[in-house]
């Protein structure tokens, strides 16, 4: 089953995740098919970036994303139509 899932990059201390498509056979930091925008837990404000037609286009293939993604993806939609 393919997951939309968090893959943690950076530091000790400082983490940034990147949100990627992924078997869910995988390791949390292993090989992953595409990614779709990326988080930020150090930064204040706004700290994360989604590409939604992506996310809508993995969604519609089945992949299942975890909460904390699903909880982005619903601010970056929430965001977007504050802006528009």
């Amino acid at each position: 089953m393919l997951t939309l899932r968090l893959n943690r990059q950076g530091t000790k201390d400082r983490p940034y995740y990147k949100i990627v498509a992924v078997d869910s056979r995988k390791r949390r930091d292993g090989r992953y098919i595409e990614q779709i925008g990326s988080y930020n837990p150090m930064e204040e404000g706004v700290n994360y970036d989604v590409d939604l037609a992506k996310a809508d286009d993995w969604v519609s293939k089945g992949a299942q994303p975890s909460d904390t993604v699903r909880d982005i993806i619903k601010k970056a939609r929430k965001q977007a139509l504050a802006e528009a």
